[in-house]
């Protein structure tokens, strides 16, 4: 089963879950439209990160990903330059 992204970006979400800090749960769900499950479900998943953490984890990602695609490219030239080598021989 595929799971539907979100309506909400990670930044809102911490929005709400400060909200649900100070407010009834139940009410905050109602208020923004989502399941007291998913505000649960949330904390689980991003504890008492604030909306900075957040962004800071996100640019993390990013420039993760951003180095991953560097050490494939290199891989795949080395293993050009392998066979090369190997046919030059």
């Amino acid at each position: 089963a595929v799971m539907k992204r979100a309506r909400f970006t990670d930044e809102k979400i911490v929005r709400i879950l400060q909200e649900a800090d100070r407010a009834p749960v139940a009410e905050v769900a109602k208020r923004h439209g989502v399941s007291e499950p998913s505000i649960y479900a949330w904390r689980k998943k991003f504890g008492d990160m604030g909306t900075d953490d957040v962004r800071r984890l996100k640019a993390l990602e990013q420039e993760n990903t951003r180095l991953k695609k560097i050490l494939a490219e290199r891989d795949l030239e080395i293993e050009v330059m392998k066979e090369i080598a190997v046919k030059k021989w």
